[in-house]
C-alpha cells in the first residue's frame, strides 16, 4: 500500500520538476517573444493546475486509504480481542494466551510505525530514509500441505516456557544416573573385603592383623585399572557409534537402544564369580550401553530444551550424574561388610533399574524436531514441537520456531554440502583453524572441552576416593568419607541450574577452575608436610569437599551444556558423540595411569598426585578464558550465527541476535535466492497460521519453497 502511494507521489514530483525547468529555461532566454515562447508561457498557468488537481486527488486517495486501513486494524483488533476471550474461556491455555497478548502487542507497535510511516511520506520524506517495515515472511509447499509463518523478531523465535514442557525436558537427564552409578559402585566394590578375597585368594585380615598384611590386602594395581578402565573403553566407541545410529534412526531410539545394551553387561556383571573375564565382559558391554546414552541424551536435552532455561535442564544431567555417585554410594556402604557375593552383586544388580525406567519412559516421549527436520518429515516435526512446547500445532510459536530450524538447516546444508557417509564425518573437520567458527574449530572445542573436564583430577576422588582415605592410614572409616564426598558433590551440583543461566558459561569455568586449582595445590601442601597428622589430614579433606564444590557447580555441568551449543545441525550428532568420546577417552586414560600413581607398591604418590591435578586445572583456567564461547539465552541456530559472526570468544558475550535465519533465507552466500520467492510487504510481525489452511494474500512475503529443497532438508 504505502509503496504504490509512495511511487505515485514520485510522478506527481517528476512533473512539477519538468514544469519548473521549462519555465525557468523559458525565462532566462533574450528572446522569448517568438512565437514558441508565447505559447509556453500561455501553457504554464494550465500545467499547474493540472497538476495542483493531481496532488489534490493523491492527498484525497491516501487519506481514504488511510482511514480503511485504520477501519481494517480496528477490525482485526477487535476480532483479536474475541479470540482471546474465547480461547481463556474454553481452554484456559495460559501459553495460547500468552501468545495471542504478544500477537496484540505486535499490532499496536506496527500500527505506530506505520503511523511515522505516515507521517514522514506527508511531509516529503525519502523512502530510503524510512525505517523498514518488518517482514513476514510464509514458507509454503512443505511435505504434507503445512504452511509455516516466520519472523524477523529474534525474540519470537520460541514459545514461552511451561511446565509441562519443563517437565518433559527435565526426564531426560534421567539419562545421568547409568554415568554416575556406573562409575561409582565401582569405587565401593574395589575395596570390599569380599571382593578382594575373591579375585586375590588373600584370607580377610582380622582384628588383629598386622599393619602389613592389612596394607597387603589389596588388589594389585593392574587389576585396580583393567576393572576400572574397561568401562570407558567400551563407552568412548558407543559414543562414536552412537552418533551415527542418532543421525540414522533417531536419538530417542539410539537412547533406548543403550538401555538394552547397558542391561546385557549388567547381567554378565552379575553372573560373575572366580576370575576377571565375565566382570570385564559385563563392564565392556554395558560401557557401550553408557556410551550410546551419555552421548546422546546431551543432543537430545539440547534440541528439545528451551533456551532460557536449557543451560538448567542440560546441567541436570550432570545433577543425575551426581546422584547416581551417590546411589552406589550409599549401596556398597550397606553392603560392604557382608561375606558373600551380594556384596558386590547386589550393587550391580540395582542398575537393571535405572534402564527399566529410562527406556520405559522415553517410550512415551516426542522423537527431537529438528531430526525430523533433518529427515525432512516436517509434519512430524510440528507435531513433536508442539508436545514437547506445550502449544497447539497452529501456534504461531510453534511455527516462526520451526521455519527458523528448517531456516537455518537450508543454510547449513548450503554451507556444508553431504552426499555420502564420508562426507558427513568429513564435515566436522571443514574450515581452517583460523576461523573460530569452522567446524573444525568446534570439534576441536567440544573434544578438548570434554579432556580439560577430566583432567580437574576429581574422577581421581569418585574413583579411587575410597583406596585413597585408605592409604592415609589416619581414616577410620574410608567408606564413610567417600560417601561424604559423593554428598558433596550432589548438594553443590543444583546451585548451577541457577548460576549458569544467570552468569553464563563463561564465567562459571573460568571461576571453578581458579577455585580448583587453589584447593588441589593446598591439599598437596598439608598432605606433604603434616599427612601424617590427624587434624591436618581432616583439613585437608575439608579442602578436598570444597574442591569437588567448585567442580560440580561449575565445569561438571558447564563442559556438558557447552558441547551439546556449539554444532550446527548437520554435523551434531557427530560433534557431541565425538565430544562425548574424548570425556570416556581421557577417562579411561586417567583411570589406567592413576593407580599406578597412586598405588604403595607403584609410583606412591599419594598426597603429591594433587599437585598434578592443580597444574592441569591452571590450563583449565586460561582455557576457559581464551576459547569458550558464550552461549546463554540463545537457541541453537542463534548460537550458530553468533559464532560465524563474533571472531573472539571473548567477546561472544556482548553479542545480541539482530536477525533471523527464516528472515535471512532468500538469500545466501553468493546472493542468489535459493528458494522460489514473492515479496510484497507485510506490516505486521506475525500472523495466526494453519497447518494447509491460511494461503498468502495481501500484503504478505510468500516464500514458496522449491520442492526438491523441502525434501532434501
Amino acid at each position: 500500500m504505502y509503496t504504490r502511494l509512495h511511487a505515485q507521489h514520485q510522478r506527481v514530483l517528476v512533473t512539477l520538476s519538468s514544469a519548473i525547468t521549462i519555465a525557468s529555461s523559458s525565462s532566462s532566454t533574450p528572446l522569448e517573444a517568438s512565437t514558441g515562447g508565447q505559447r509556453e508561457k500561455t501553457q504554464l498557468p494550465e500545467d499547474a493546475k493540472r497538476l495542483g488537481a493531481e496532488v489534490e486527488a493523491f492527498r484525497q486517495e491516501r487519506e481514504e486509504l488511510q482511514a480503511a486501513k485504520t477501519a481494517l486494524s480496528e477490525e482485526i483488533l477487535e476480532l483479536r480481542r474475541a479470540n482471546l476471550l474465547l480461547l481463556e474461556t474454553v481452554k484456559g491455555g495460559s501459553a495460547i494466551t500468552t501468545g495471542l497478548t504478544e500477537d496484540l502487542r505486535c499490532i499496536r507497535r506496527d500500527e505506530e510505525e506505520e503511523k511515522k510511516r505516515t507521517e514522514m511520506l506527508s511531509q516529503g520524506g525519502s523512502s530510503n530514509s524510512l525505517p523498514p517495515l518488518r517482514r513476514q515472511q510464509t514458507i509454503t509447499n512443505m511435505p504434507g500441505g503445512a504452511v509455516l509463518t516466520t519472523t524477523t523478531n529474534p525474540e519470537r523465535v520460541e514459545a514461552p516456557v511451561t511446565l509441562k514442557a519443563y517437565l518433559l525436558c527435565v526426564f531426560a537427564s534421567f539419562g545421568g544416573i547409568f554415568f554416575g552409578y556406573d562409575s561409582g559402585y565401582m569405587n565401593g566394590v574395589l575395596g570390599m573385603d569380599y571382593f578382594v578375597s575373591l579375585h586375590t585368594g588373600l584370607p580377610i585380615p582380622g582384628a588383629n592383623a598386622t599393619a602389613a598384611e592389612t596394607a597387603a590386602f589389596t588388589l594389585p594395581a593392574w587389576q585396580k585399572s583393567l576393572i576400572t578402565s574397561v568401562l570407558s573403553a567400551g563407552t568412548f566407541f558407543g559414543a562414536i557409534i552412537a552418533g551415527d545410529l542418532a543421525d540414522y534412526f533417531g536419538r530417542r531410539i539410539t537412547i533406548i537402544s543403550g538401555c538394552i545394551i547397558f542391561t546385557v553387561g549388567c547381567i554378565l556383571q552379575v553372573a560373575s564369580s572366580t576370575g576377571l573375564g565375565l566382570i570385564v565382559a559385563g563392564r565392556l558391554i554395558s560401557g557401550f550401553g553408557v556410551g550410546f546414552i551419555s552421548a546422546i541424551i546431551i543432543l537430545y536435552m539440547s534440541e528439545i530444551a528451551p533456551r532460557k532455561v536449557r543451560g538448567a535442564i542440560v546441567s541436570g544431567y550432570q545433577f543425575c550424574v551426581t546422584i547416581g555417585l551417590l546411589l552406589a554410594s550409599c549401596v556398597c556402604y550397606g553392603t560392604e561388610n557382608r561375606t558373600d557375593s551380594g556384596s558386590y552383586r547386589i550393587p550391580i544388580a540395582i542398575q537393571f533399574l535405572w534402564a527399566l525406567i529410562l527406556g520405559t519412559g522415553l517410550t512415551f516421549l516426542p522423537e527431537s524436531p529438528r531430526w525430523y527436520i533433518k529427515k525432512g518429515r516436517v509434519d512430524d516435526a510440528t507435531r513433536s514441537l508442539s508436545r514437547i512446547r506445550g502449544q497447539p500445532r497452529d501456534s504461531t510459536y510453534i511455527q516462526d520456531e520451526l521455519a527458523e530450524i528448517i531456516a537455518n538447516h537450508e543454510y547449513e546444508q548450503k554451507m556444508i554440502p553431504t552426499t555420502n557417509y564420508f562426507d558427513s564425518w568429513l564435515a566436522c573437520f571443514t574450515g581452517g583453524l583460523r576461523n573460530p567458527g569452522s567446524n573444525l574449530r568446534r570439534t576441536i572445542l567440544g573434544t578438548s572441552l570434554q579432556m580439560m573436564q577430566q583432567w580437574t583430577g576429581v574422577n581421581f576422588i569418585f574413583y579411587f576416593g575410597t583406596t585413597f582415605f585408605q592409604s592415609l592410614g589416619t581414616i577410620s572409616n574410608p567408606f564413610l568419607m567417600s560417601l561424604i564426598t559423593t554428598l558433596v558433590n550432589v548438594c553443590s551440583t543444583p546451585l548451577s541450574f541457577w548460576t549458569i543461566e544467570r552468569f553464563g558459561r563463561r564465567p562459571l569455568l573460568i571461576w571453578g577452575a581458579l577455585g580448583m586449582l587453589i584447593c588441589e595445590f593446598i591439599c598437596a601442601i598439608i598432605g606433604v608436610t603434616r599427612g601424617s597428622d590427624p587434624a591436618a589430614v581432616k583439613a585437608q579433606i575439608s579442602f578436598i569437599c570444597i574442591y569437588i564444590f567448585f567442580f560440580a557447580s561449575t565445569w561438571g555441568p558447564g563442559a556438558w551444556v557447552s558441547i551439546g551449543e556449539i554444532f550446527p545441525l548437520p554435523i551434531r550428532s557427530r560433534g557431541v558423540a565425538l565430544s562425548t568420546a574424548s570425556n570416556w577417552l581421557w577417562n579411561c586414560i586417567i583411570t589406567v595411569i592413576t593407580p599406578y600413581m597412586v598405588s604403595t607398591d607403584k609410583g606412591n604418590l599419594g598426597s603429591r598426585v594433587f599437585f598434578i591435578w592443580g597444574s592441569t586445572c591452571i590450563l583449565c583456567f586460561f582455557y576457559a578464558y581464551f576459547l569458550v564461547w558464550e552461549t546463554k539465552g540463545l537457541t541453537l541456530e542463534q548460537v550458530d550465527r553468533m559464532m560465524e559472526e563474533v571472531r573472539n570468544p571473548i567477546k561472544s558475550a556482548a553479542w545480541k541476535p539482530h536477525s533471523t535465519f527464516a528472515a535471512d533465507m532468500d538469500l545466501n552466500k553468493s546472493g542468489k535466492p535459493p528458494l522460489e520467492t514473492h515479496v510484497k510487504v507485510q506490516p505486521r510481525d506475525n500472523a495466526l497460521i494453519g497447518a494447509g489452511t491460511h494461503a498468502p494474500h495481501g500484503d504478505e512475503v510468500a516464500l514458496a519453497v522449491n520442492p526438491a529443497a523441502a525434501n532434501h532438508v
